[in-house]
């Protein structure tokens, strides 16, 4: 067998500073580093030089890597080894894909499988493409754009309205209505909105942070009973109110009710108050608890708006 042909690399100042700034940039690719601190350390105008075999060993690449790259670098220069030629049917071309190519790809694996099969597997899809994209597109690059877009693992909790439900859009329309009302802080627009908490403490003292380390919280917990939270929010005049409760009960509601009137909005004419529709959230219940003139007074300076049932993300205090 010939011995293959050696060709001796005399780098410029200016070509040398070239390879070094190429290195250097993040977005260049490891083979292109590679080739680049190939031919630095064949350089015989620089200082001292590696042989072939040296820098395959430095390097942790075979021999033929180095000839290939040396002879590149002959035949085409820098700007042959700075740049990736890669054929239309190779695996790394095959793996590029645009936004139109994934979509098309997504609407085939969501679509009926070809009979005689029970799903698409990644071997059908990549026939398929052949044939709809007009391109070969390997299997590896049909699994990765699925897994970026497809995500049947998970799960997104809502809540969902039924269709063709005019109650439903009644009173979204009229919640919109109201957000859509400017800033008067003599009518302010308050949400409100209430949760159940649970109350968790420590089984066992937390380890504090250090340098270079999280602090470390237990996974055991002891349970301590629950709370409810109640929230106003007035979003145009950026007030934000939130106070603790035992219960949620309807005396609970009418005594919040009351702060917001008194202490929160004593001045306002009249307070826009939006809402989910539960059972606790009624006018009745300040009659519950106030005689009934203080519960009347009370009533005459809200303006209560509903959401809509299984609807209450349209309430800002809750999102």
């Amino acid at each position: 067998m010939a011995r293959p042909k050696k060709y001796n690399i005399s780098l410029t100042d200016g070509q040398l500073k070239e390879l070094k700034s190429v290195i250097r940039k993040k977005q260049t690719s490891k083979t292109v580093r590679n080739r680049c601190q190939f031919i630095i350390d064949l350089d015989e105008s620089h200082g001292k030089i590696l042989t072939h075999e040296q820098s395959a060993k430095s390097n942790g690449v075979c021999m033929a890597t180095i000839t290939n790259t040396v002879k590149l670098y002959h035949n085409e220069g820098i700007k042959g080894i700075i740049s990736l030629k890669r054929n239309v049917n190779s695996d790394n071309a095959r793996r590029k894909l645009d936004g139109r190519a994934e979509a098309r790809l997504i609407e085939i694996a969501c679509s009926p499988a070809p009979e005689g099969h029970s799903r698409w597997t990644l071997r059908l899809l990549e026939e398929q493409a052949k044939i709809v994209l007009y391109t070969p597109v390997g299997k590896n690059a049909i699994g990765r754009a699925l897994k970026k877009q497809l995500r049947p693992h998970r799960n997104s909790y809502w809540c969902i309205p039924s269709k063709e439900d005019t109650e439903f859009v009644a009173c979204m329309e009229d919640v919109l209505d109201v957000y859509e009302l400017p800033y008067d802080p003599m009518r302010p627009v308050v949400c409100m909105d209430e949760k159940p908490y649970q109350l968790l403490g420590g089984a066992r003292e937390p380890l504090p942070m250090k340098p270079g380390s999280d602090r470390k919280v237990d996974s055991e917990y002891v349970w301590n009973g629950t709370c409810s939270i109640f929230a106003f929010v007035e979003p145009l005049g950026g007030t934000h109110h939130v106070s603790v409760h035992e219960h949620r009960t309807a005396a609970d509601w009418a005594m919040e009710i009351k702060y917001l009137s008194d202490e929160m909005f004593p001045e306002a004419d009249r307070i826009i108050l939006v809402m989910d529709n539960l059972n606790t959230h009624k006018p009745a219940s300040l009659y519950k608890v106030f005689p009934p003139a203080e519960a009347r007074r009370i009533i005459k300076r809200l303006e209560i708006h509903y959401t809509p049932k299984h609807g209450s993300w349209l309430d800002i205090a809750e999102i």
